[in-house]
């Protein structure tokens, strides 16, 4: 403002200088010309004549005695001219005027501002983030201390500060030197040199502050997982923001890019409760840029703490069993498969009490950014992708878990019902193929009923009530929909999120005509929708896609008749460790079904997991009377994945727990250990004092694994 008014008026100064100038000028100039401007020269007379005389020519003329040639046409043009010059000057007066007024009173309060912004900065410092705890108040994620060296920007341009600092903490003097260069958390914020810096160094930069101006040391916080891998997928890890979160401000969160947010799993979903409030700094600033004095500040608020469904004691239990089950000796490939999920729900209020998938990580490797090491070992295919959530984002066929399903809406349209039977001999070619299917048992179960075809998992018996979905569909009779088998299903929200509070989960997909006609739009003989799609589909397999979320969370609905959205968050606390946010169960779907119906498929289920002694075995060291169904999803290019899936107990249906087994073949003696053990620990859990229990630190993957044999010479056995 006082720079914009002083060259103001050295403006007008100059304007008023200039027209004098020019003014003087023109007078001297034109001035000479003029007969009274020579009033000492020599004039000659003017003869006297008579007033009038004649002209030769006759005519007569008229002179004036002694008058001056020119000089009144002179004087008014002087005049003119002044009066034009002295308008200039005058509108610019005015137009000089009217910008010093809007400067000085209508803007005065605009530029002072402009000024006060240019004189002050404001600059944050990172927040430490909130806790998260499992539900009885474990921690599973926390802060530890970490001293980190900083250096005011003008350090970069003394050689021998740069060499003092590399020679202590060393790092090479031009990462020293880069690091104090790179300006991204702001002009004015003091450069981050080094972090995690030991003791010993921080004392000596501290006994030498003389050797180190500009230098000083900070406590801040990073990411300590005591439990390493833990819950890993749940939790997620954290890192620095990517160009789209910088970009992209969430429920007014103003993301720097020196934080440390949240890249996955918990972490990202509720990164806004977790990340807490920046400290600032108001500081003055000189023409360059260097701070030379602060005005305020304020502290950093650490952020919410957040409380977890996740029981620790359970997530112990999955975690540990899926890894004994798949590289009981470290490797992938040493047990049963390559891969897995496993998934414990409350199916009361649909709180996720464990889950878990491997292969694993250990997020505390992540922290401060993913190794290239680690990235590179993770990355390859021998290690089957451990950052995968499995649990929610692994699709696969839903094998015979599917027929608890499937069977209701064979007993919905009449095509089953508690007296019918059919005679399994092993295949089926009930269209008339000349290319059969086959039962997993090609022997042959004899005759069988509905209760038996779930019990002994049949593929004979549910080929027969697809025919007669088929059969009384459009291309037939028509007497049904196209879709009344798949909207069936979907009534248990399959081809459907849960809505769990985890980003990027998987739909799944049940195949529909529609979607059969898309898909293979470009191979018009592949896209009529036959016979075989129903056959495919009513047992698991062909186009249909499930995760293991989606069979826990369908299975709850057929334990209490609702299907619970899954929840992870439990509490919201504030920094006074107030809970301010809490869980509300949520119903996502409540299938309209026949309680009959209903009933005769759970007294199967319960019946399939007491007919099968071995799997019985499993259950009853677990201490649960538990309903379930296993399941083998075949494929043609490597081994059969292995399904299983329980609730319990049967009387009164707390909890429900799906496994799958990548490759582990059989879902009975693969995945059915890992469901029971589960299944025991959520019983167990319940009630029990957090002190109760084992929870002990979980490894990361390896990364290894060795060569998996794959045949197809042994059938599948549920």
């Amino acid at each position: 403002m006082r720079e914009a008014l002083i060259a103001a008026v050295i403006a007008a100064a100059l304007v008023i200088v200039a027209c004098v100038l020019i003014l003087r000028a023109w007078t001297k100039r034109h001035g000479s010309d003029a007969p009274h401007a020579r009033p000492n020269a020599e004039m000659a007379p003017v003869p006297n004549v008579s007033p009038r005389k004649e002209h030769p020519s006759g005519r007569g003329v008229r002179v004036t005695k002694n008058a001056p040639l020119s000089t009144r046409g002179a004087s008014k043009s002087i005049s003119r001219r002044f009066v034009g010059l002295s308008v200039l000057v005058g509108g610019i007066f005015t137009v000089l005027a009217a910008k010093l007024f809007s400067m000085q009173v209508l803007s005065g309060e605009e530029y002072a501002s402009d000024a006060e912004e240019n004189l002050y900065t404001t600059v944050s410092s990172p927040a430490a983030r909130g806790n998260i705890y499992d539900v009885k108040g474990r921690a599973l994620v926390t802060n530890r201390t970490s001293q980190t060296v900083l250096a005011d920007a003008e350090v970069a341009s003394d050689n021998d500060i740069v060499r003092r600092l590399s020679a202590v903490l060393g790092v090479p003097r031009t990462i020293v030197r880069q690091r104090i260069d790179d300006a991204a958390g702001g002009a004015q914020n003091q450069r981050v040199v080094a972090s995690d810096v030991a003791l010993r160094d921080v004392a000596f930069i501290s006994e030498h502050s003389d050797a180190f101006p500009g230098v000083s040391v900070d406590t801040r916080t990073i990411r300590e997982y005591p439990y390493g891998a833990l819950a890993a997928h749940v939790l997620g890890y954290t890192g620095t923001p990517s160009e789209e979160q910088l970009k992209t401000t969430a429920d007014g969160r103003d993301i720097k890019s020196t934080d440390t947010v949240g890249l996955s799993g918990i972490e990202a979903y509720y990164d806004g409760l977790l990340a807490g409030d920046h400290g600032t700094r108001r500081v003055m600033i000189d023409a360059a840029g260097n701070v030379i004095d602060v005005d305020s500040q304020t502290q950093a608020q650490k952020g919410s703490d957040i409380f977890l469904n996740i029981d620790a004691t359970v997530q112990y239990v999955a975690d540990k069993a899926l890894a004994n089950t798949i590289a009981p000796r470290g490797d992938i490939g040493t047990g049963k498969g390559v891969a897995g999920a496993v998934v414990a729900l409350d199916v009361r209020d649909g709180s996720v009490v464990a889950m878990a998938s491997f292969p694993t990580f250990d997020p505390s490797n992540f922290t401060g950014g993913i190794p290239q090491e680690i990235w590179d070992l993770y990355t390859t295919e021998q290690s089957h992708a451990p950052l995968n959530n499995r649990a929610v984002n692994g699709q696969y066929a839903a094998a015979s878990t599917f027929k608890a399903f499937t069977s209701m809406a064979g007993l919905h349209y009449g095509f089953a019902d508690s007296a019918a039977i059919w005679n399994c001999q092993g295949s089926w070619d009930g269209f008339n193929t000349g290319a059969p299917q086959n039962c997993w048992d090609k022997h042959g179960h004899g005759w069988m009923n509905l209760h038996d075809g779930i019990t002994e998992s049949c593929d004979v018996v549910f080929y027969e009530i697809a025919k007669a979905f088929y059969d009384h569909g459009p291309e037939r009779s028509g007497e049904i929909s196209e879709t009344a088998l798949q909207d069936y299903i979907s009534m248990y929200n399959f081809g459907q999120r849960t809505g769990i509070d985890l980003v990027n989960e998987s739909a799944g997909r049940v195949p529909t005509p529609a979607w059969k006609a898309e898909q293979w739009r470009n191979v018009p003989s592949e896209a009529s929708w036959r016979g075989g799609d129903y056959t495919n589909m009513i047992i698991g397999q062909g186009d249909v896609l499930v995760t293991p979320l989606q069979v826990a969370a369908a299975y709850g609905g057929i334990a209490t008749g609702r299907i619970m959205r899954p929840q992870l968050l439990r509490e919201v606390h504030n920094a006074k460790g107030d809970a301010v946010v809490a869980m509300e169960p949520e119903v996502i779907a409540e299938p309209d079904v026949n309680p009959g119906h209903l009933d005769f498929v759970r007294n199967a289920l319960r019946d399939m997991i007491l007919s099968n002694s071995q799997v019985a075995a499993m259950f009853q060291r677990a201490g649960v009377a538990a309903a379930g169904k296993s399941g083998t999803a075949e494929h043609t290019d490597r081994a059969d994945d292995a399904w299983f899936v329980a609730y319990g107990p049967y009387d009164d249906p707390r909890y429900v727990v799906a496994c799958i087994i990548e490759q582990g073949e059989g879902g009975s003696t693969s995945a059915a250990p890992v469901v029971a053990e589960v299944l025991g620990a959520c019983v167990r859990a319940e009630g029990a004092d957090p002190s109760e229990g084992t929870v002990e630190r979980v490894a990361g993957s390896s990364g290894n694994a060795v060569a998996l044999s794959f045949s197809h010479t042994t059938s599948r056995t549920d």
